[in-house]
């Protein structure tokens, strides 16, 4: 009998991070299982560590099952997937891994705009189609320069996009549950803010505060020029409400990271050439990925170490030491 504390993996993780987690941890892999309810009932009493990511999160089921669970490690900054108010209250400290991929998200929202707003992708095609031989120039697109920005949650990843937008002498404004001490322009009223923006970026949390907060009425309120950039959740989005408005016209164009049902995306959105689709790869790169790997063990080696984490969510930082 190994002497180890229990760790329960949900989802996968690298031969990187499983190399440092079996070092420290006896790992139980929640989705090898053929019986879960048999599982859980045998193993749960004695795990107290969790290990996850923003997509998978700690179902009911096994938060429930597990009654000495002490710690959450999330591989990822989004944790709408586990409720963490509920993980409070029991005392259970759940980390995510923010601040290692802002850029990498930052960049993403920022190609998104400038890959719709010029038409990369159609431009392309008319390269490669022989198009350009047979037809002529592509037709003109929209600068994206001097152009109004609303960012829809302006947190660290937030202002990272505002700073880069800034490099294309952008007018910054903001959306949040109240104003942040910076020098960007705050509106309380995210419909007005869509009215004068050209682009709006969506960058907040999940979860049910925020599911549809981009309806048809924010999305009229962009406008026939206007574009749509989210690389926060899908759930952001009223869905149906964005192919309305892309169809009829009442919207630009869109650049989408992530959708309301991954990895499905409506066909809808696969057939119109203005709007940009990403499979939610805001911060997939080698580098950031291998980082956000690391913050992931990292927070589970300081809990065994003093009870502690590195990157508690908001709702677990009064039990962090």
């Amino acid at each position: 009998m190994s002497e180890k504390p229990v760790l329960l993996q949900i989802g996968s993780v690298t031969e990187r991070m499983r190399a440092r987690l079996e070092a420290e941890f006896e790992i139980h892999k929640l989705f090898e299982q053929e019986d879960r309810a048999a599982f859980l009932a045998q193993v749960g009493p004695s795990v107290t560590a969790i290990v996850t990511d923003g997509h998978w999160g700690v179902p009911e089921d096994v938060m429930a099952a597990c009654p000495e669970l002490k710690v959450v490690s999330s591989y990822g900054v989004g944790y709408d997937a586990i409720d963490a108010e509920g993980a409070a209250q029991r005392g259970i400290l759940v980390s995510h891994t923010p601040d290692v991929l802002n850029d990498e998200v930052a960049d993403t929202a920022i190609l998104l705009w400038l890959g719709v707003s010029r038409r990369v992708v159609p431009a392309d095609r008319w390269a490669r189609s022989g198009d350009w031989e047979a037809r002529g120039a592509f037709p003109l697109t929209r600068s994206v320069q001097g152009r109004t920005m609303g960012i829809l949650g302006l947190g660290r990843i937030g202002q990272t996009i505002a700073e880069r937008a800034q490099a294309f002498g952008a007018k910054i404004l903001y959306h949040s549950r109240a104003p942040k001490p910076v020098d960007f322009t705050y509106c309380a009223d995210l419909v007005e803010m869509a009215r004068q923006s050209d682009v709006l970026v969506c960058i907040t949390p999940g979860g049910a505060a925020t599911r549809h907060l981009v309806n048809a009425q924010v999305l009229e309120a962009l406008g026939p020029e206007g574009i749509l950039v989210n690389v926060s959740r899908g759930s952001v989005v009223d869905e149906a409400a964005l192919v309305a408005a892309l169809e009829s016209g009442a919207l630009g164009g869109a650049g989408l990271d992530v959708f309301e049902a991954e990895p499905k995306i409506p066909d809808a959105l696969k057939a119109m050439d203005n709007v940009l689709l990403t499979p939610h790869v805001g911060s997939a790169t080698v580098e950031t990925r291998q980082a956000m790997g690391d913050l992931t063990c990292d927070n589970l080696s300081r809990f065994l170490k003093d009870g502690t984490v590195l990157t508690p969510v908001p709702e677990c930082k009064a039990l962090n030491g």
